[in-house]
């Protein structure tokens, strides 16, 4: 965890704090030791910005929900798009 903290630039408490949020849900090592992937760090990233920003955690961490699932609405948006122009074509 102090690593994780020390990459993104924040305080062990915070990563604690996202995972109590339950944004943030780290893998355990045999030990009990949180272990972050690279998305977890990068969100963890994103609600430190938002937070230094002004915006209250709890409204960082929802904003960040909302990012992610825009994100996968346009991805899903564009890849039936794309299955139709494909339908079209064959047409």
């Amino acid at each position: 965890m102090g690593r994780a903290a020390e990459i993104v630039g924040v305080t062990q408490a915070f990563l604690r704090a996202l995972d109590a949020a339950e944004l943030l849900t780290p893998q355990r090592s045999e030990g009990g030791h949180r272990r972050y992937s690279r998305y977890q760090l990068r969100i963890a990233a994103r609600v430190r910005q938002l937070v230094d920003d002004g915006n209250p955690l709890e409204a960082a961490c929802r904003i960040v929900i909302l990012e992610d699932q825009l994100a996968d609405a346009q991805r899903i948006n564009e890849e039936l798009h794309q299955a139709l122009r494909d339908d079209r074509h064959t047409d």
